[in-house]
């Protein structure tokens, strides 16, 4: 690891609490592990967990580090033991990658297992390859996978102008879905609609019950993607269409909600959701391969961008949570190392 600082900046709490407890600090740089490599990184996304994170509310997997942050973008700048199968590889090194990590992007180097990285093409800007990882994997795997969204499906996504709902937005479009989504003020359905949303609810002035009926025509749409929770579940499931799917990725506003069974029953709805960050290396790998596979040629093309609310330097992470909790963002907010 020649010519890698002992050293480096890095968002590390001490203790839970307001945005203010994001002050940088120096930590040694992270040595990469079985199947690592360590990122030289320019840029890292900021998410709701992240934010949860802080205040103490949702701890780090086991081994995961404390320092925050769960997408990273940068250049491999080493490689552990058995990366690329037999350590030869040194092609890897220089290489621009994004990834999914457990923790640790909010620093000047995170490790990151290997078969969670994704190369960076020209079309995308390290800023934009920092904004890609954690809404993908997470819209991928439920809107797609629990969800079975395909072709012709109308969806129903809650919080339209959110990363998870702009990222939802772009891949509805690549793979012929007609997506409503919601949002809470006017200008954010008008952002949403701009963004290649069909149809944009505003939650707070309309009943995106009576709406989702009116839309299709009494229908219903095939899968809802929910990260509200608590008494939005029952109003969701009456949004759902015969043999509907709901899938939750957060409870923003309740663990708990209580729903008609037999509705399920009679209608033949699904109810299913899932967490991604404690999920291991495997799942999370296979889940890059397939995203390699079936997504990223159209990155490549530049068929497929993050939208970027904002950038924000390391030293500026307290701003960047406080403007995400202020709710006011559309896209995504990143974090620039340079």
């Amino acid at each position: 690891m020649s010519n890698i600082p002992e050293m480096m900046r890095a968002i590390d709490p001490e203790a839970p609490g307001g945005p203010e407890v994001l002050v940088v600090v120096e930590r040694p740089v992270p040595r990469p592990g079985l199947g690592e490599v360590l990122i030289r990184v320019a840029a890292a996304g900021v998410n709701r967990p992240e934010v949860m994170q802080r205040k103490g509310q949702y701890p780090p997997p086991p081994g995961a580090p404390s320092i925050l942050g769960m997408e990273v973008s940068g250049t491999i700048v080493a490689l552990g033991p058995d990366v690329g199968g037999g350590g030869g590889h040194f092609e890897l090194l220089g290489q621009p990658v994004c990834a999914l990590i457990s923790g640790g992007a909010y620093a000047d180097y995170a490790v990151a297992p290997y078969g969670q990285c994704l190369h960076v093409p020209r079309a995308l800007s390290m800023v934009e390859a920092a904004a890609m990882p954690e809404t993908l994997f997470t819209v991928w795997t439920n809107l797609f996978e629990r969800g079975y969204a395909s072709e012709g499906d109308t969806v129903l996504v809650h919080g339209g102008t959110s990363g998870i709902g702009t990222m939802a937005i772009g891949l509805a479009n690549l793979f012929g879905l007609t997506i409503i989504v919601t949002a809470g003020s006017d200008e954010k359905c008008t952002a949403a609609k701009a963004l290649g949303a069909d149809h944009a609810i505003n939650y707070k002035s309309q009943d995106f019950v009576a709406e989702v009926k009116a839309i299709t025509g009494g229908k219903g749409v095939a899968v809802v993607l929910d990260m509200v929770g608590g008494d939005y579940l029952p109003r969701n499931m009456q949004c759902l269409a015969d043999d509907g799917r709901h899938v939750s990725i957060a409870v923003q506003g309740g663990l708990q909600a209580t729903i008609p069974i037999f509705e399920i029953m009679r209608r033949r709805l699904t109810l299913t959701g899932s967490t991604l960050r404690p999920r291991d290396t495997a799942f999370k790998s296979l889940v890059a391969e397939e995203l390699a596979r079936n997504v990223w040629p159209h990155v490549e093309a530049g068929r497929l961008k993050p939208v970027i609310d904002r950038t924000y330097p390391l030293a500026e992470a307290a701003q960047a949570h406080e403007r995400m909790e202020a709710g006011d963002h559309v896209g995504k907010i990143v974090l620039v190392m340079e």
